[in-house]
């Protein structure tokens, strides 16, 4: 039954149930049914049925298990739907840092070792100590302005040559010369910079390298004018919002609180398909310089990583892959996810310390050239 104390927190308790039964429940979605709620202003069960099978978006075929779940949860019926724990299969949640919060932590447990990729869920919490990349990270923040990739803006400024002619200067200057064109003006559209998306592998086997890959991040995301910055494991996280915060310990510590997922699993490909199954996560990526800090020691289907990869490689404008192994002068890429997503990389390259991480982007736009 809907209780009248906190009728909120028991529609957001639905898609908690919803997703413990298999079903991919995005926070965005849970928010997108409450708005529909409000708006709508349902006068009876069936009105807040409608808008859910509308907004949580049930596949055709699980109709029946969704409104069996839903007649258990608000009418008290007999629940016939077996709520599974987490598994390998579960699709990748994702969850985003608005007001909304992150997913819930659930339970206290923490994975002490990192030396293996697997593809299990492990949710725990994580604290980060004081890092000694200061003085790099400065030097990439004071050379980022004028070597950040750039494109082309949408407003025009004056120029001493090019194709287009700034007739509007032009007409102005005849006004104020009894209607002579003295002199050909000319215009070219601003640059801007391009949009740089960061997604951090955060699983057990890149635990070691995790604390200096968010300081990085954050130096970025101070220095660029336009960066988003995502957490991947066995869940997709974003965490722009904390990075934008000016003291560092309290950026990394304010992002720690949000991933539910450090030192846990290894699915790749299931988290780039869920950052590119929400559209506006997905429209962050066009005409944007991707980074992706990882190992790439994919455990799921390679096949899934490949598909991903080549649909990222469609709509971003570049993709580096920077992985802590091809420090190693020998390095080739030789796990079945990395082999399969190779050929849609514009570089895959040394990512196995800060210095090295801070200098392939800094050569991104000169390397495009």
């Amino acid at each position: 039954m809907i209780t009248a104390t906190d009728p909120v927190a028991h529609f957001v308790a639905f898609a908690g149930r919803l997703r413990r039964a298999g079903f991919a429940v995005a926070p965005e979605q849970t928010m997108a049914w409450l708005a529909a709620i409000e708006l709508l202003g349902p006068t009876s069960i069936e009105d807040i049925r409608r808008a859910a099978r509308a907004t949580l978006a049930p596949p055709p075929d699980r109709f029946a298990d969704f409104d069996a779940l839903f007649d258990a949860h608000f009418l008290g019926a007999q629940n016939l739907v077996t709520e599974a724990e987490p598994s390998e299969d579960e699709p990748i949640r994702a969850a985003e840092d608005s007001a909304a919060g992150p997913e819930p932590m659930f339970g206290d447990e923490t994975r002490e070792s990192g030396a293996q990729a697997t593809s299990a869920e492990l949710l725990s919490a994580r604290r980060f100590a004081s890092g000694s990349e200061g003085e790099t990270l400065r030097r990439f923040a004071r050379a980022l302005p004028a070597r950040a990739p750039m494109r082309q803006g949408y407003r025009w400024r004056s120029a001493r040559a090019g194709r287009g002619a700034d007739a509007r200067r032009m007409l102005r200057d005849a006004m104020r010369n009894a209607g002579e064109f003295v002199r050909l003006r000319h215009r070219k559209r601003r640059l801007r910079q391009r949009r740089i998306v960061v997604l951090i592998d955060v699983s057990g086997s890149m635990k070691e390298r995790t604390q200096s890959h968010l300081a990085f991040a954050h130096a970025l995301t101070r220095a660029a004018a336009s960066v988003e910055v995502f957490t991947m494991g066995t869940r997709l996280t974003r965490i722009t919002r904390p990075l934008r915060l000016r003291n560092r310990e309290q950026a990394l510590g304010t992002a720690s609180s949000l991933v539910a997922d450090w030192d846990g699993g290894t699915r790749i490909g299931d988290a780039l398909n869920a950052f590119l199954a929400v559209p506006r996560f997905a429209a962050l990526a066009r005409g944007a310089a991707l980074v992706v800090l990882s190992d790439g020691l994919e455990r799921g289907d390679p096949t899934a990583m490949s598909d991903a990869v080549a649909r990222l490689a469609r709509i971003a404008w570049r993709i580096i892959w920077l992985t802590p192994l091809a420090a190693d002068p020998g390095f080739e890429a030789r796990t079945a996810g990395l082999v399969a997503a190779r050929p849609y990389l514009d570089k895959l390259g040394d990512g196995g310390s800060i210095d090295s991480i801070c200098t392939n982007v800094l050569d991104m736009a000169s390397e495009a050239a």
